[in-house]
């Protein structure tokens, strides 16, 4: 089966990247909305946050990334072996992590799960989808933090919390709309109304919880919601 080509190139990010704490072990930074986790295949996809970061950190490996529209806290390993010792964590999913999106609509519950696999289909790339045959297992959480009354030519919008209990790309994403309240912002998943409703992408990574690789105490980092 021939793969897709990915022509798509970022526009240009003059946002920096916020360094929020930083030991000979690792860095929490805050990625900004519109910067790429890593250089893309195509040339003109060059800046990123692993590009900038080994300008200063040359020995920074990314343990886990964001959308390019996502915003918020990423931990960087600045060696392999602090890699690998959060890499474990990772799999064993021990690493706790939250985001805060502003949703079209009202949700009519205050929390809930959703448990949606998601799949590849080359016929919608770059869009993934709910397939309840050949997906990978994709879980989300979510509470309500608030309702926001529609007012002028602003409609009705819900601030959630999510907190994945699994990876998979586009998790949230994929999650809010098939919930029938997409994220605002959205390009791949929203309606034509929600997307027009931000500028970018409204899903921020806020918490991110882990064990030091050093000291074994657990550690919190946070980016505060930026919308």
């Amino acid at each position: 089966m021939t793969q897709p080509i990915d022509t798509f190139v970022a526009p240009p990010c003059d946002e920096e990247i916020r360094i929020l704490y930083q030991d000979d072990s690792l860095l929490l930074i805050n990625k900004p909305s519109g910067l790429l986790s890593l250089s893309g295949k195509n040339p003109l996809n060059w800046d990123s946050v692993h590009y900038r970061l080994v300008q200063q950190f040359p020995s920074a490996l990314l343990l886990h990334r964001l959308d390019l529209g996502t915003s918020g806290v990423l931990v960087v390993a600045l060696n392999k072996q602090i890699a690998a010792h959060i890499n474990r964590q990772f799999q064993a999913r021990t690493v706790v992590k939250t985001y805060q999106a502003l949703l079209a609509g009202w949700l009519t519950d205050e929390s809930g799960q959703i448990d949606l696999p998601i799949a590849k289909d080359p016929a919608i790339f770059p869009r993934l989808k709910v397939c309840m045959t050949s997906g990978k297992a994709a879980s989300s959480h979510y509470r309500v933090l608030e309702r926001v009354v529609g007012r002028g030519s602003q409609p009705e919008r819900t601030r959630v919390q999510f907190s994945p209990l699994t990876g998979r790309t586009h998790q949230l994403r994929i999650h809010s709309a098939a919930l029938g309240h997409p994220i605002l912002g959205c390009d791949l998943y929203g309606t034509p109304e929600s997307e027009q409703m931000a500028s970018r992408l409204l899903l921020h990574a806020e918490t991110l919880e882990f064990d030091h690789p050093v000291s074994g105490a657990r550690f919190f980092g946070r980016s505060d919601c930026p919308f």
